[in-house]
């Protein structure tokens, strides 16, 4: 098969994925408070633009199975909230549950949410790191040529994307898994200081239930704490001086 033709396959059978993912979705009656026991390390779930939670389903429930809390925003609803804005309420639920040693595992648009919390709003360092799945950290081209501004927000020239692709202090702690062809970002997700997995599938979305993606973010998920001490509060003696 010609790069061309596998390249429309792998597009179809991503598009036929997803549309059966949101139909499940929305005909869903699982409630967020069955997958909150267990004792393993607790898992945030952010999914990406215009997927509630559900659509991540099949993910949670293997993560709930191998013995880890797992949180969803409700709030969140369909993610169409922009970034900085979802990031205040992923960083608000994880300090208003009082999690610690936490693992975000994120779709997409969800990495982005992720990277900003890790990055501004975890001072505690309550997050222990990220498994982000298709995440455009460099931005998507296509995106400045999408009518809705929630996805206008993925260009490579939006304010969130530059400031979110300069830092890299955090990037350490991300591992970021995408397949051998995206049809949303062919910028590819490559995160410069990450754990950077590429797996033998394709996709943006149905790569979420390839078992290859599954093993990594069980294993990511399992693995030994790696936060480093909270920052000194600003004014205090251990803090840094100019």
């Amino acid at each position: 098969m010609s790069r061309v033709l596998q390249s429309v396959a792998w597009w179809v059978q991503d598009y036929l994925y997803a549309a059966g993912r949101q139909l499940l979705s929305a005909v869903s009656r699982t409630s967020p408070d069955d997958f909150l026991g267990g004792t393993g390390r607790p898992v945030v779930v952010i999914p990406g633009v215009y997927e509630d939670w559900r659509f991540m389903l099949p993910l949670v429930q293997r993560l709930h199975e191998a013995g880890h809390p797992v949180h969803v925003l409700t709030l969140l609803r369909r993610n169409r909230l922009a970034v900085p804005k979802a990031a205040d309420l992923i960083a608000g639920y994880i300090r208003e549950q009082d999690l610690s040693d936490t693992m975000i595992v994120a779709h997409s648009k969800g990495g982005l949410i992720g990277k900003l919390v890790m990055m501004q709003l975890d001072r505690e360092r309550r997050i222990a790191g990220m498994v982000a799945v298709c995440s455009p950290f460099s931005g998507s081209r296509y995106a400045s040529f999408m009518l809705l501004p929630s996805l206008r927000a993925f260009s490579p020239r939006s304010s969130v994307t530059r400031q979110l692709s300069r830092e890299e202090r955090v990037n350490e702690r991300i591992t970021s898994v995408y397949g051998l062809f995206d049809p949303h970002i062919p910028e590819g997700s490559v995160l410069p200081g990450a754990r950077n997995v590429q797996l033998d599938t394709a996709g943006h979305f149905r790569i979420l239930a390839h078992e290859d993606t599954i093993r990594t973010i069980l294993d990511a998920t399992a693995g030994t704490p790696a936060v480093p001490a909270a920052e000194p509060p600003a004014g205090s003696p251990a803090a840094p001086t100019a």
